[in-house]
Protein backbone atom coordinates (compact mmCIF):
# COMPACT_ATOMS: atom_id res chain seq x y z
CA UNK A 1 0.00 0.00 0.00
CA UNK A 2 1.53 3.05 -1.12
CA UNK A 3 1.91 5.93 1.75
CA UNK A 4 -0.56 8.72 2.50
CA UNK A 5 -0.05 11.77 0.73
CA UNK A 6 -0.80 14.69 2.88
CA UNK A 7 -1.11 18.79 1.99
CA UNK A 8 -1.18 21.17 4.94
CA UNK A 9 -1.03 23.95 2.57
CA UNK A 10 -4.03 25.75 0.88
CA UNK A 11 -7.76 25.92 1.78
CA UNK A 12 -9.49 22.45 1.74
CA UNK A 13 -6.42 20.96 2.97
CA UNK A 14 -6.48 17.24 4.37
CA UNK A 15 -4.43 15.05 6.65
CA UNK A 16 -5.97 12.69 3.94
CA UNK A 17 -4.07 14.13 1.30
CA UNK A 18 -1.43 15.93 2.61
CA UNK A 19 2.39 14.93 1.41
CA UNK A 20 4.39 13.58 4.15
CA UNK A 21 7.90 14.23 2.93
CA UNK A 22 11.22 12.14 4.40
CA UNK A 23 13.82 13.60 5.86
CA UNK A 24 16.46 14.52 3.42
CA UNK A 25 14.85 15.79 1.04
CA UNK A 26 14.60 19.96 1.61
CA UNK A 27 17.45 21.36 1.38
CA UNK A 28 18.74 22.42 5.40
CA UNK A 29 19.05 26.49 4.80
CA UNK A 30 19.86 26.52 9.07
CA UNK A 31 23.77 26.76 9.13
CA UNK A 32 26.03 28.53 12.06
CA UNK A 33 27.99 31.00 11.47
CA UNK A 34 30.84 29.49 12.05
CA UNK A 35 29.60 27.29 9.36
CA UNK A 36 29.16 30.09 6.53
CA UNK A 37 32.06 30.32 3.52
CA UNK A 38 34.20 32.98 4.57
CA UNK A 39 34.26 36.26 2.09
CA UNK A 40 37.81 37.44 0.73
CA UNK A 41 38.61 40.39 2.80
CA UNK A 42 37.39 43.90 1.44
CA UNK A 43 39.67 46.69 1.62
CA UNK A 44 37.77 50.05 3.24
CA UNK A 45 35.07 51.24 4.94
CA UNK A 46 32.87 49.24 2.49
CA UNK A 47 34.85 45.80 3.67
CA UNK A 48 33.90 46.75 7.62
CA UNK A 49 29.73 47.42 6.28
CA UNK A 50 30.00 44.06 5.23
CA UNK A 51 31.76 42.93 7.76
CA UNK A 52 29.19 43.71 10.14
CA UNK A 53 26.42 42.40 8.19
CA UNK A 54 28.08 39.34 8.02
CA UNK A 55 28.54 38.98 11.97
CA UNK A 56 25.32 39.53 12.76
CA UNK A 57 23.96 37.14 9.85
CA UNK A 58 23.56 33.93 11.98
CA UNK A 59 21.40 35.67 14.86
CA UNK A 60 18.58 36.37 11.78
CA UNK A 61 18.86 33.30 10.19
CA UNK A 62 17.59 31.32 12.94
CA UNK A 63 14.97 32.98 13.84
CA UNK A 64 13.74 32.77 10.29
CA UNK A 65 14.46 29.40 9.76
CA UNK A 66 13.14 28.33 13.70
CA UNK A 67 9.03 28.09 12.40
CA UNK A 68 9.54 26.13 9.56
CA UNK A 69 11.61 23.74 11.14
CA UNK A 70 8.96 23.13 14.08
CA UNK A 71 6.39 23.09 10.96
CA UNK A 72 8.33 19.81 9.75
CA UNK A 73 8.68 18.00 13.29
CA UNK A 74 4.39 18.74 13.53
CA UNK A 75 3.90 17.10 10.30
CA UNK A 76 6.17 14.01 10.93
CA UNK A 77 4.53 13.37 14.49
CA UNK A 78 0.60 13.85 13.59
CA UNK A 79 1.36 11.99 10.39
CA UNK A 80 2.22 9.33 12.56
CA UNK A 81 -0.78 9.52 15.05
CA UNK A 82 -2.82 9.66 11.86
CA UNK A 83 -1.53 6.29 10.89
CA UNK A 84 -1.92 4.71 14.08
CA UNK A 85 -5.59 5.31 14.49
CA UNK A 86 -7.05 4.42 11.00
CA UNK A 87 -7.80 0.39 10.80
CA UNK A 88 -8.58 -2.07 7.95
CA UNK A 89 -11.80 -3.80 9.00
CA UNK A 90 -13.43 -6.40 7.15
CA UNK A 91 -17.42 -5.86 7.66
CA UNK A 92 -19.97 -8.26 6.62
CA UNK A 93 -23.54 -7.30 6.68
CA UNK A 94 -25.98 -10.40 6.10
CA UNK A 95 -23.83 -12.33 3.95
CA UNK A 96 -22.01 -9.01 2.34
CA UNK A 97 -18.47 -8.86 3.31
CA UNK A 98 -16.15 -5.34 2.37
CA UNK A 99 -12.96 -3.39 3.54
CA UNK A 100 -13.00 -0.70 4.62
CA UNK A 101 -11.04 2.00 6.67
CA UNK A 102 -11.84 3.54 10.03
CA UNK A 103 -11.09 5.57 13.02
CA UNK A 104 -13.98 3.94 14.61
CA UNK A 105 -12.66 2.86 18.54
CA UNK A 106 -15.34 -0.32 19.13
CA UNK A 107 -17.93 -2.30 16.95
CA UNK A 108 -20.55 -0.03 18.40
CA UNK A 109 -18.89 3.29 16.33
CA UNK A 110 -18.45 1.23 13.56
CA UNK A 111 -22.01 -0.14 12.78
CA UNK A 112 -23.29 3.98 13.69
CA UNK A 113 -20.25 5.43 11.60
CA UNK A 114 -21.42 3.07 8.84
CA UNK A 115 -25.54 3.03 9.26
CA UNK A 116 -26.08 -0.19 10.27
CA UNK A 117 -29.21 -0.36 12.71
CA UNK A 118 -29.91 -3.57 14.68
CA UNK A 119 -32.47 -5.38 16.52
CA UNK A 120 -32.23 -7.49 19.87
CA UNK A 121 -33.25 -10.30 17.29
CA UNK A 122 -29.75 -9.54 15.38
CA UNK A 123 -26.35 -10.89 16.40
CA UNK A 124 -23.42 -9.48 16.05
CA UNK A 125 -20.28 -10.66 15.84
CA UNK A 126 -17.84 -9.71 18.57
CA UNK A 127 -20.69 -7.95 20.78
CA UNK A 128 -21.52 -4.35 20.35
CA UNK A 129 -18.49 -2.46 22.59
CA UNK A 130 -15.77 -4.64 22.09
CA UNK A 131 -12.48 -2.60 21.16
CA UNK A 132 -11.37 -3.11 17.34
CA UNK A 133 -8.04 -3.08 15.95
CA UNK A 134 -6.76 -3.30 12.62
CA UNK A 135 -7.35 -6.46 10.62
CA UNK A 136 -10.32 -7.53 12.85
CA UNK A 137 -13.65 -8.99 10.95
CA UNK A 138 -17.14 -7.73 12.50
CA UNK A 139 -20.56 -9.65 11.05
CA UNK A 140 -24.18 -8.82 11.91
CA UNK A 141 -26.54 -11.46 10.99
CA UNK A 142 -30.33 -9.96 10.68
CA UNK A 143 -33.03 -11.76 12.66
CA UNK A 144 -35.90 -13.38 10.66
CA UNK A 145 -39.13 -14.26 12.38
CA UNK A 146 -40.22 -17.85 11.26
CA UNK A 147 -44.15 -18.95 11.59
CA UNK A 148 -43.25 -23.07 11.95
CA UNK A 149 -46.29 -25.59 12.78
CA UNK A 150 -44.79 -28.42 13.70
CA UNK A 151 -47.01 -31.50 14.38
CA UNK A 152 -49.90 -29.61 14.53
CA UNK A 153 -48.30 -27.43 17.37
CA UNK A 154 -47.38 -23.72 16.20
CA UNK A 155 -44.75 -21.16 17.33
CA UNK A 156 -42.90 -18.30 16.09
CA UNK A 157 -39.16 -18.61 16.46
CA UNK A 158 -36.01 -16.40 15.34
CA UNK A 159 -33.39 -17.13 13.19
CA UNK A 160 -30.78 -16.02 11.29
CA UNK A 161 -30.19 -18.61 8.65
CA UNK A 162 -31.23 -18.14 5.08
CA UNK A 163 -32.69 -21.03 4.00
CA UNK A 164 -35.59 -23.17 5.63
CA UNK A 165 -32.79 -26.33 6.12
CA UNK A 166 -30.60 -23.70 8.04
CA UNK A 167 -33.10 -22.63 10.51
CA UNK A 168 -34.13 -26.41 10.55
CA UNK A 169 -30.47 -26.89 11.97
CA UNK A 170 -30.13 -23.73 14.05
CA UNK A 171 -33.68 -24.35 16.03
CA UNK A 172 -32.34 -27.91 16.62
CA UNK A 173 -35.66 -29.62 14.59
CA UNK A 174 -35.20 -33.46 13.61
CA UNK A 175 -36.04 -32.83 9.89
CA UNK A 176 -34.64 -36.84 8.38
CA UNK A 177 -37.97 -37.79 6.86
CA UNK A 178 -40.13 -34.99 7.54
CA UNK A 179 -42.71 -33.54 5.64
CA UNK A 180 -42.15 -30.15 4.54
CA UNK A 181 -44.80 -27.63 3.01
CA UNK A 182 -41.73 -25.49 1.13
CA UNK A 183 -38.29 -26.50 -0.39
CA UNK A 184 -35.63 -26.89 2.04
CA UNK A 185 -33.57 -24.31 -0.11
CA UNK A 186 -36.28 -21.75 0.21
CA UNK A 187 -34.72 -18.79 1.55
CA UNK A 188 -35.90 -16.72 4.24
CA UNK A 189 -36.48 -13.44 3.52
CA UNK A 190 -35.55 -10.21 6.56
CA UNK A 191 -40.01 -10.17 6.83
CA UNK A 192 -39.77 -13.99 7.22
CA UNK A 193 -41.09 -17.26 6.62
CA UNK A 194 -44.83 -19.62 7.42
CA UNK A 195 -44.38 -22.93 6.68
CA UNK A 196 -45.98 -26.52 7.77
CA UNK A 197 -43.90 -29.71 9.15
CA UNK A 198 -44.65 -33.21 9.80
CA UNK A 199 -42.11 -35.28 11.57
CA UNK A 200 -42.12 -39.03 10.41
CA UNK A 201 -44.44 -41.07 12.94
CA UNK A 202 -45.09 -44.49 13.85
CA UNK A 203 -48.57 -45.30 14.28
CA UNK A 204 -50.70 -48.85 14.23
CA UNK A 205 -54.32 -49.41 12.82
CA UNK A 206 -56.18 -52.26 14.27
CA UNK A 207 -58.86 -53.15 12.03
CA UNK A 208 -60.54 -56.38 10.96
CA UNK A 209 -58.94 -58.34 13.51
CA UNK A 210 -55.28 -57.57 12.62
CA UNK A 211 -53.34 -54.19 13.49
CA UNK A 212 -51.08 -52.69 10.94
CA UNK A 213 -47.72 -50.17 12.03
CA UNK A 214 -46.87 -47.91 9.62
CA UNK A 215 -44.45 -45.10 9.69
CA UNK A 216 -46.10 -41.69 8.15
CA UNK A 217 -46.29 -38.12 8.03
CA UNK A 218 -49.87 -38.31 8.12
CA UNK A 219 -52.12 -34.99 8.95
CA UNK A 220 -54.95 -36.69 9.90
CA UNK A 221 -56.38 -40.10 11.88
CA UNK A 222 -58.20 -40.78 8.29
CA UNK A 223 -55.29 -40.01 5.99
CA UNK A 224 -52.99 -42.59 8.62
CA UNK A 225 -55.47 -45.30 8.22
CA UNK A 226 -55.49 -45.16 4.43
CA UNK A 227 -51.99 -45.28 4.10
CA UNK A 228 -52.04 -48.23 6.38
CA UNK A 229 -54.59 -49.73 3.70
CA UNK A 230 -57.83 -49.84 5.41
CA UNK A 231 -60.86 -48.28 3.85
CA UNK A 232 -64.10 -47.20 5.45
CA UNK A 233 -67.04 -47.70 4.55
CA UNK A 234 -70.44 -46.23 5.04
CA UNK A 235 -71.06 -45.86 8.24
CA UNK A 236 -67.48 -47.11 9.73
CA UNK A 237 -65.63 -44.57 12.33
CA UNK A 238 -62.18 -44.87 14.41
CA UNK A 239 -61.58 -45.16 18.01
CA UNK A 240 -60.44 -41.42 17.57
CA UNK A 241 -61.94 -38.35 15.58
CA UNK A 242 -60.80 -39.41 12.25
CA UNK A 243 -59.32 -34.95 11.33
CA UNK A 244 -57.82 -35.62 14.88
CA UNK A 245 -53.51 -35.49 14.37
CA UNK A 246 -51.99 -38.71 14.29
CA UNK A 247 -49.44 -38.98 17.25
CA UNK A 248 -46.21 -40.91 17.29
CA UNK A 249 -47.30 -44.81 19.27
CA UNK A 250 -50.70 -44.00 18.66
CA UNK A 251 -53.15 -46.91 17.91
CA UNK A 252 -56.24 -46.37 16.22
CA UNK A 253 -58.93 -49.07 15.69
CA UNK A 254 -61.32 -48.95 12.91
CA UNK A 255 -65.05 -49.70 13.92
CA UNK A 256 -67.31 -51.38 11.49
CA UNK A 257 -70.45 -49.96 12.07
CA UNK A 258 -73.60 -52.03 10.42
CA UNK A 259 -76.90 -50.10 11.08
CA UNK A 260 -80.77 -51.34 10.29
CA UNK A 261 -84.03 -49.97 11.86
CA UNK A 262 -86.97 -50.81 13.95
CA UNK A 263 -90.57 -49.43 14.60
CA UNK A 264 -92.25 -49.87 17.93
CA UNK A 265 -95.69 -48.40 19.44
CA UNK A 266 -95.93 -47.27 22.62
CA UNK A 267 -99.59 -46.12 24.59
CA UNK A 268 -99.43 -42.67 25.72
CA UNK A 269 -101.03 -42.84 28.77
CA UNK A 270 -104.14 -39.96 29.62
CA UNK A 271 -104.71 -36.98 32.06
CA UNK A 272 -107.45 -37.23 34.79
CA UNK A 273 -108.91 -33.67 35.59
CA UNK A 274 -111.10 -33.82 38.70
CA UNK A 275 -114.03 -31.20 38.93
CA UNK A 276 -115.41 -30.08 42.64
CA UNK A 277 -119.00 -31.04 42.95
CA UNK A 278 -120.82 -29.52 45.58
CA UNK A 279 -124.15 -31.92 44.69
CA UNK A 280 -122.36 -35.06 45.45
CA UNK A 281 -121.56 -36.25 49.05
CA UNK A 282 -117.87 -35.92 50.02
CA UNK A 283 -115.70 -38.78 48.76
CA UNK A 284 -118.10 -39.65 46.03
CA UNK A 285 -116.15 -39.05 42.42
CA UNK A 286 -118.73 -39.67 39.43
CA UNK A 287 -116.45 -40.30 35.59
CA UNK A 288 -118.38 -37.78 33.24
CA UNK A 289 -115.88 -38.49 30.37
CA UNK A 290 -113.73 -41.92 30.61
CA UNK A 291 -110.53 -41.17 29.19
CA UNK A 292 -108.83 -42.89 26.22
CA UNK A 293 -105.01 -43.58 25.90
CA UNK A 294 -102.94 -42.15 23.07
CA UNK A 295 -100.54 -43.86 20.58
CA UNK A 296 -97.08 -43.04 19.86
CA UNK A 297 -94.94 -45.01 16.78
CA UNK A 298 -91.18 -44.74 17.67
CA UNK A 299 -88.37 -45.62 14.61
CA UNK A 300 -85.27 -47.01 17.21
CA UNK A 301 -81.30 -46.81 15.31
CA UNK A 302 -80.28 -50.73 15.86
CA UNK A 303 -76.16 -50.81 15.31
CA UNK A 304 -73.81 -53.33 15.32
CA UNK A 305 -70.32 -52.66 15.77
CA UNK A 306 -67.71 -55.10 14.70
CA UNK A 307 -70.74 -57.46 15.10
CA UNK A 308 -71.61 -56.79 18.35
CA UNK A 309 -75.11 -55.26 18.80
CA UNK A 310 -75.74 -52.05 20.50
CA UNK A 311 -78.51 -50.59 22.48
CA UNK A 312 -81.55 -48.99 20.21
CA UNK A 313 -81.28 -45.30 19.96
CA UNK A 314 -84.30 -43.56 19.13
CA UNK A 315 -83.90 -41.76 15.89
CA UNK A 316 -87.94 -40.83 15.38
CA UNK A 317 -91.40 -40.38 17.37
CA UNK A 318 -94.55 -39.86 15.89
CA UNK A 319 -97.87 -39.59 17.54
CA UNK A 320 -100.51 -41.39 16.14
CA UNK A 321 -103.50 -40.53 17.78
CA UNK A 322 -103.53 -38.17 21.19
CA UNK A 323 -104.89 -39.66 24.86
CA UNK A 324 -107.99 -37.86 25.82
CA UNK A 325 -108.26 -36.81 29.41
CA UNK A 326 -110.75 -38.50 31.40
CA UNK A 327 -113.32 -35.72 33.12
CA UNK A 328 -114.33 -36.46 37.18
CA UNK A 329 -116.62 -34.65 39.47
CA UNK A 330 -115.56 -34.94 43.08
CA UNK A 331 -118.44 -34.70 45.68
CA UNK A 332 -117.76 -31.60 48.02
CA UNK A 333 -120.73 -31.83 49.96
CA UNK A 334 -120.87 -32.92 53.85
CA UNK A 335 -121.53 -36.85 54.98
CA UNK A 336 -124.74 -37.48 56.25
CA UNK A 337 -124.71 -37.23 59.44
CA UNK A 338 -125.98 -40.78 61.58
CA UNK A 339 -129.00 -42.24 62.31
CA UNK A 340 -130.15 -42.67 65.45
CA UNK A 341 -131.52 -46.91 66.19
CA UNK A 342 -129.38 -47.83 63.73
CA UNK A 343 -126.16 -47.46 63.74
CA UNK A 344 -125.12 -50.07 66.12
CA UNK A 345 -126.40 -52.66 63.37
CA UNK A 346 -123.94 -54.74 61.36
CA UNK A 347 -124.06 -52.91 58.15
CA UNK A 348 -120.79 -53.74 56.71
CA UNK A 349 -121.95 -57.70 57.17
CA UNK A 350 -125.16 -56.75 55.06
CA UNK A 351 -123.08 -55.27 52.77
CA UNK A 352 -120.82 -58.14 52.07
CA UNK A 353 -124.24 -60.26 51.74
CA UNK A 354 -125.99 -57.88 49.00
CA UNK A 355 -122.95 -56.87 46.79
CA UNK A 356 -120.00 -58.39 47.94
CA UNK A 357 -119.10 -55.08 49.37
CA UNK A 358 -118.69 -53.58 46.07
CA UNK A 359 -120.43 -50.18 46.39
CA UNK A 360 -121.29 -49.86 41.98
CA UNK A 361 -121.92 -53.47 42.14
CA UNK A 362 -124.97 -54.01 39.74
CA UNK A 363 -127.18 -56.88 39.90
CA UNK A 364 -127.83 -59.17 36.04
CA UNK A 365 -131.37 -57.45 35.83
CA UNK A 366 -130.26 -53.52 35.88
CA UNK A 367 -132.55 -53.48 38.23
CA UNK A 368 -130.70 -52.52 41.78
CA UNK A 369 -127.69 -51.44 42.60
CA UNK A 370 -125.15 -50.31 45.41
CA UNK A 371 -123.75 -51.61 48.38
CA UNK A 372 -127.75 -52.60 49.60
CA UNK A 373 -128.83 -53.15 46.14
CA UNK A 374 -131.40 -50.58 46.07
CA UNK A 375 -133.70 -50.01 43.55
CA UNK A 376 -134.19 -46.06 41.87
CA UNK A 377 -137.37 -45.80 43.19
CA UNK A 378 -136.87 -46.65 46.69
CA UNK A 379 -133.78 -45.04 46.68
CA UNK A 380 -135.04 -41.54 45.56
CA UNK A 381 -137.68 -41.96 48.13
CA UNK A 382 -135.09 -41.88 50.67
CA UNK A 383 -133.72 -38.69 49.23
CA UNK A 384 -130.87 -39.89 47.16
CA UNK A 385 -130.31 -38.49 44.00
CA UNK A 386 -128.93 -40.31 40.43
CA UNK A 387 -127.92 -43.49 40.62
CA UNK A 388 -126.95 -45.57 44.01
CA UNK A 389 -124.16 -47.14 42.43
CA UNK A 390 -122.48 -43.75 41.94
CA UNK A 391 -122.75 -42.74 45.27
CA UNK A 392 -120.38 -42.86 48.22
CA UNK A 393 -120.36 -45.66 50.43
CA UNK A 394 -121.46 -43.22 53.51
CA UNK A 395 -124.38 -42.05 51.54
CA UNK A 396 -125.14 -45.38 50.73
CA UNK A 397 -125.25 -46.52 54.23
CA UNK A 398 -126.87 -43.54 55.28
CA UNK A 399 -129.90 -44.20 53.01
CA UNK A 400 -129.61 -47.82 54.18
CA UNK A 401 -130.19 -47.32 57.53
CA UNK A 402 -133.42 -44.80 56.93
CA UNK A 403 -134.98 -47.64 54.74
CA UNK A 404 -133.80 -49.84 58.20
CA UNK A 405 -136.28 -47.35 60.31
CA UNK A 406 -139.18 -47.13 57.68
CA UNK A 407 -139.32 -51.47 57.01
CA UNK A 408 -137.03 -53.18 59.51
CA UNK A 409 -134.89 -55.98 57.34
CA UNK A 410 -138.06 -56.71 55.42
CA UNK A 411 -135.96 -55.03 52.09
CA UNK A 412 -133.40 -57.99 52.92
CA UNK A 413 -135.10 -60.72 52.91
CA UNK A 414 -131.82 -63.52 52.69
CA UNK A 415 -129.44 -60.85 54.26
CA UNK A 416 -131.12 -59.21 56.44
CA UNK A 417 -130.48 -61.66 59.61
CA UNK A 418 -127.05 -60.23 59.14
CA UNK A 419 -127.20 -57.04 60.81
CA UNK A 420 -127.23 -58.81 64.01
CA UNK A 421 -124.22 -60.85 63.61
Amino acid sequence: MSKPQYDTYGPGASVHTAETLPYGVREDTYRPAYEQPAEPPRAGRAAHRRGARTARRPESAVRRLLPQALVVAFLAGGTTAFVAEDKAIELTVDGSPRTLHTFADDVSELLAAEGVRTAPHDVVVPAPGTALASGDAVTVHYGRPVRLTVDGQQRQVWTTAHTVEGALQQLGVRAEGAYLSVSRSRSIGRTGLTFDMRTERAVTVVADGRARTIRTNAATVREAVEEAGITLRGEDATSVPPDGFPRDGQTVTVLRITGSKEIREETIPYDVTHTPDPSLPRGTEVVERAGRPGLRRITYLVRSVNGVRQRPRPERTEVVREPRTQLVRVGTRPHPPSVRGADHLNWHALARCESGGEPDAVDSSGTYGGLYQFDRHTWRNLGGSGRPQDASEEEQTYRAKKLYLRRGTSPWPHCGSRLQD
